[in-house]
Formats: C-alpha cells, sequence, structure tokens
C-alpha cells in the first residue's frame, strides 16, 4: 500500500516537473535558473576571430519576441542571439526598439547569410512595418555600425559556445 503512493509521488513530481520545461521552453513561465548567455565568433577565413559577441540567448517563443525592445542600448560587442529549432526564412521586425541595430542572419551550418542594418521606429511607428528578413536557424542581433566595423560578411563562418 505504502510503495504504491510512493510510486503515485514519484509519477506526480515526474509529470509536473516535465510541464514546467515545457511551459518555460514555451516562454509561458520564466526560467529559474537566469539568462541564457553565449559567445558568439564571427571568423576570418583563416579560422582566427573578427568578431566575438557576447550575447544573451533568446530561445524560448517569449524571450523571440521581446528582443531587444526592453534594451535602451547595446554596446560594441555585445548582442543578443536567437536561436531557432530549424533552419527558415525568418523576418525579424522592430517592435518598440529604441535603437538601431544590425540583423545577422546565420544557417544552420553556421555561416552567416544575409547581413540587415536596421533603423528604430520613428515618433509614431510601431516598428511592425520595419521588417527585415533572411534564410537562419540562428539570428545575432548586434548594434547599428558593428557588423562594419568588425568586417562580418556573408560566407562568414560562425562559433556559437553557450555560457
Amino acid at each position: 500500500m505504502v510503495a504504491v503512493r510512493v510510486w503515485k509521488v514519484i509519477l506526480l513530481v515526474g509529470l509536473l516537473s516535465v510541464l514546467g520545461v515545457a511551459l518555460v521552453q514555451a516562454g509561458v513561465l520564466p526560467a529559474l535558473w537566469g539568462e541564457d548567455r553565449a559567445e558568439v565568433r564571427v571568423l576570418e577565413a583563416d579560422g582566427e576571430p573578427k568578431a566575438v559577441v557576447d550575447a544573451a540567448v533568446a530561445d524560448t517563443t517569449r524571450e523571440r519576441y521581446t528582443g531587444l525592445s526592453d534594451h535602451e542600448s547595446l554596446e560594441a560587442g555585445h548582442g543578443m542571439l536567437f536561436v531557432h529549432s530549424s533552419e527558415d526564412d525568418r523576418t525579424y521586425v522592430m517592435r518598440e526598439m529604441d535603437f538601431d541595430i544590425d540583423i545577422v542572419f546565420i544557417d544552420a551550418d553556421r555561416e552567416i547569410t544575409s547581413i540587415e542594418h536596421a533603423r528604430a521606429p520613428d515618433p509614431g511607428e510601431d516598428g511592425e512595418d520595419l521588417q527585415y528578413s533572411g534564410r537562419a536557424q540562428y539570428v545575432l542581433e548586434v548594434p547599428r555600425g558593428y557588423a562594419n566595423e568588425t568586417e562580418m560578411a556573408v560566407g562568414d563562418r560562425v562559433e556559437i559556445e553557450y555560457t
């Protein structure tokens, strides 16, 4: 009789754990373990880094929707890495953004497919009409001009190390 109750409790705890993880991944609940981060390195042809970005990771629906709209600015060498489950054509908008950014689209093989220079919405614009598209599984957002300063280019290889 006691063994049956123990198994029921174990089963219930397991099911609640799975449900909790699913809700965090879906962006319904915030993760209790803090913000995920990654170091993103854009490489020269010889494998040496031409740019290194300390990036917050947006890998849930809620995090990807909010993006950088809750930031006032970004410093050079900092950004946000949006992680999707597969490569596809992606469109990013400048919803509620306060500053200009570069949007770097990276495919599943971790190669840059396109770079867009995105402006912040003007007063009275919501940013939904400011759309930037590319083929990607990963999208890196950095301060406007950073891609040019570091000479990022279509075809560059990218390494991502989660920290």
